[in-house]
């Protein structure tokens, strides 16, 4: 009897293609949550302590100033100012776009609702300022790094509340959000005015052409990467020789694009661009970044001779102090003597750790320093270990004081569970 012919099995098979998309996407939506970001950039310094205290310190300083130039370009820059001045400019334009929905479609949008975090967000670089010009100006130092200790690391900071704040209110996040971002535009405009030597007003007014036919294609709905890209950096190279720090250009081409839905749209040009690029920004561009900025030398000598420098410990106040006093001070002066008012859910301890958060200065706080310092190089590494001092002591007691205040919000929302359920338990029986 011939043997049956066996059946064909029709069971589903995996497509290699949809499960390598789905990996690719899998990553790309890890990469874009804050705590990858914090916990990218945090490796990269530590890494680059590592480097510059090791015994290939010197291969790492060699690799760091080996430069790359492009002379007909007029690009002359060494491995560091590629990283600081083009990787850089990635993060710039991702603070870009959040700052142009952030005034469109965000709290920015409102000034009611915004008019606290935006004060707080003055008052917590003028306070820093303060306290470095009175530090130095008793010390007799250098005044130039006044805007060091002025800036807040967004991705730093909300990857610290990210971690730590859990089960604290969401209207903490938005409150420090809008506090960076408004921090952000501000540095950003410090960076253009006090920042900028030897002004090319030729190369400045065709980056400003590139700007406005960047604007002209994207209003009228002209698609292609292959079209702004090589635009997007050719504004770059004409920002840079122009005399303006390059990291402008990237904020100027992220506030160009629209971040508001069209008809037929699910999302925004600006949204699709940000969650391509933002990925990229978080694990490639911020922590090379901090590869080459944070790399310096770090020894008892260090700190020894730091307690003696002004500018340092003005610095290291700045963040540490100058940051809680100006952002909390400022939020409880403007809620006492005006309308303005905290969100419901959010208490005075929740904004005293969201103040401390603001004191991580990182990213831009390195980067001003380079730019302030840059005639000084001794200086301007110890000015940076301030900077990583501060920003490291500021994380530390941020993250303790929002640890305790998350177990405080979730006993009150595990008394108020039970409350609830004895309100609606059955009463006993008459």
């Amino acid at each position: 009897m011939a043997s049956r012919p066996s059946l064909p099995s029709f069971r589903p098979t995996k497509d290699p293609n949809v499960e390598e998309e789905r990996s690719r996407r899998s990553v790309a939506e890890f990469l874009r949550l804050e705590v990858t970001g914090g916990v990218f950039l945090l490796i990269a310094a530590a890494l680059a302590l590592f480097l510059a205290n090791s015994p290939i310190a010197d291969d790492y300083l060699s690799l760091r100033d080996h430069h790359l130039d492009i002379p007909a370009l007029g690009l002359e820059l060494s491995v560091g100012h590629w990283a600081s001045d083009g990787l850089l400019a990635i993060f710039f334009f991702i603070a870009g776009i959040e700052l142009k929905r952030e005034l469109t479609v965000g709290e920015l949008r409102r000034p009611a609702a915004a008019l606290l975090p935006v004060i707080a967000a003055v008052g917590g670089m003028a306070v820093p300022a303060l306290v470095y010009v009175t530090v130095v100006g008793v010390g007799d130092g250098d005044m130039g790094g006044w805007a060091v200790p002025m800036a807040t690391d967004i991705a730093f900071a909300l990857g610290v509340l990210a971690v730590v704040g859990r089960r604290l209110p969401g209207a903490l996040r938005t409150f420090l959000l809008t506090l960076a971002i408004v921090d952000d535009l501000i540095a950003i405009v410090i960076i253009a005015i006090f920042f900028t030597s030897g002004l090319n007003l030729w190369a400045l007014l065709g980056a400003l052409a590139g700007l406005v036919l960047f604007h002209q294609l994207h209003r009228r709905g002209v698609h292609g990467w292959y079209l702004y890209v090589p635009l997007a950096l050719t504004i770059w190279a004409l920002m840079y020789n122009s005399g303006v720090h390059a990291t402008i250009a990237g904020v100027a081409i992220g506030m160009l694009l629209r971040s508001t839905t069209g008809p037929l749209e699910k999302e925004s040009p600006a949204e699709r661009v940000e969650d391509i690029v933002h990925p990229f920004s978080a694990a490639v561009a911020v922590p090379l970044f901090a590869l080459f900025a944070a790399g310096v030398e770090v020894s008892g000598d260090t700190f020894a001779d730091m307690v003696h420098e002004p500018e340092a410990l003005g610095v290291t106040l700045g963040l540490l102090a100058g940051k809680v006093i100006g952002v909390f001070g400022a939020t409880w002066l403007t809620a006492r003597f005006t309308k303005a008012r905290l969100h419901p859910s959010l208490t005075w301890p929740d904004v005293l750790g969201g103040a401390m958060l603001a004191g991580i200065g990182f990213t831009v706080s390195l980067l001003i320093a380079e730019l302030a310092f840059t005639e000084a190089p001794q200086l301007e590494e110890h000015v940076k270990v301030a900077v990583l001092l501060g920003s490291v002591l500021s994380a530390l007691c941020a993250s303790v004081l929002l640890s305790l205040r998350g177990r405080a919000h979730a006993r009150a929302t595990e008394a108020s569970a039970d409350a609830d359920t004895d309100a609606d338990a059955p009463g006993p029986p008459s």
